[in-house]
């Protein structure tokens, strides 16, 4: 099957592949197989740390571990986003403007959501320590279910924009066409490139500013004679996680750059180096949330370990001997 590749279809700035080359069968199978085994992978752990969340109700009413399980559930989204996408380039040459325009709205809007959260998990950590009297009226679950929604809100704004401007700029006939899916085949205006460069330029910036002014804070607070120095270290450890977290989120907008730079330095290995890239900017850090959060925090870690010691034992005794225990 002759397939093309286009690793940067949900790169929010423009891609850098305009040009897609062409695989052989064994080629495309293998890179295929290799991407639907870590979405599987992943999503599973993922999925696991899901089930955890909404298993026990001690989560439900911290404002911590909502945050936390919201960017897992828009990490398996945006992994299985960048993974149809990927799959789609392979398997279709050509699909449904409307239903590409969907897709990398989606792609663009959970790639957003990541830092954004991040940002808003790293306020959380500078309330609880440099606020602690009033972090329970501050951070409460109310405003953190509203937290969220300004998340989505602020995460769907730039590319909705470009959606509408897209609207107004092309025939109704484009939308009914189809093209191959990556986001220069869509948004062509220089326009749109130069706003998503200048919006994405903007919230990113925003974003390191509030981790480096928490964490500076948060940093002080652990010195004070008045703070806890335990939680203090705790949470200033927790920043510095988001900030490595915001670097590799940075990876997504400044891969088509690099890519740019690898293919006129190794012209050769194009459909190597684009799909190596490809999985270290897109794939590889939806794995970091369980293991930075997941099974660093003790509470949730201690849950987690209960949660898959009931499913094992459940899997061992099966579901005929569970409901003759139940019999009195």
């Amino acid at each position: 099957m002759n397939s093309s590749y286009i690793p940067t279809a949900i790169t929010p700035w423009a891609d850098s592949a305009a040009t897609p080359d062409r695989d052989a069968f064994h080629t495309a199978f293998i890179k295929n197989f290799i991407v639907v085994f870590l979405w599987f992978f992943i999503n599973s752990v993922n999925g696991t740390l899901v089930m955890t969340f909404f298993k026990h109700r001690v989560f439900y009413e911290n404002p911590r571990y909502m945050l936390f399980i919201h960017m897992v559930v828009n990490d398996i989204l945006q992994l299985t986003l960048a993974v149809t996408l990927h799959v789609v380039s392979y398997i279709f040459r050509s699909i449904n403007v409307s239903v590409c325009c969907f897709l990398l709205l989606m792609a663009q809007v959970s790639t957003m959501n990541t830092p954004l959260n991040l940002a808003a998990m790293a306020i959380e950590r500078y309330v609880a320590i440099c606020n602690p009297l009033r972090h329970s009226q501050i951070c409460t679950v109310r405003r953190t279910h509203i937290l969220i929604a300004v998340i989505w809100a602020a995460g769907l704004a730039p590319p909705a924009s470009d959606l509408f401007i897209l609207l107004a700029m092309q025939p109704i006939g484009f939308f009914h066409s189809s093209l191959l899916c990556y986001s220069l085949n869509i948004f062509r205006s220089p326009y749109l490139v130069y706003k998503k460069q200048a919006s994405n330029s903007v919230y990113l910036s925003c974003v390191g500013l509030i981790l480096i002014y928490t964490y500076i804070r948060v940093l002080f607070a652990a010195k004070a004679a008045t703070t806890d120095e335990a939680s203090a270290a705790k949470a200033r450890n927790t920043i510095l996680l988001h900030g490595v977290q915001f670097l590799m989120c940075m990876l997504s907008y400044v891969m088509p750059l690099l890519d740019v730079v690898l293919l006129g330095l190794f012209p050769a290995q194009r459909t190597v180096i684009l799909f190596v890239n490809y999985l270290i900017a897109y794939v590889l850090p939806r794995f970091l949330s369980p293991i930075i959060y997941g099974v660093r925090d003790e509470k949730f870690r201690k849950h987690l370990k209960g949660y898959l010691f009931c499913k094992s034992t459940l899997l061992k005794v099966g579901p005929h001997t569970v409901h003759s225990l139940k019999i009195p």
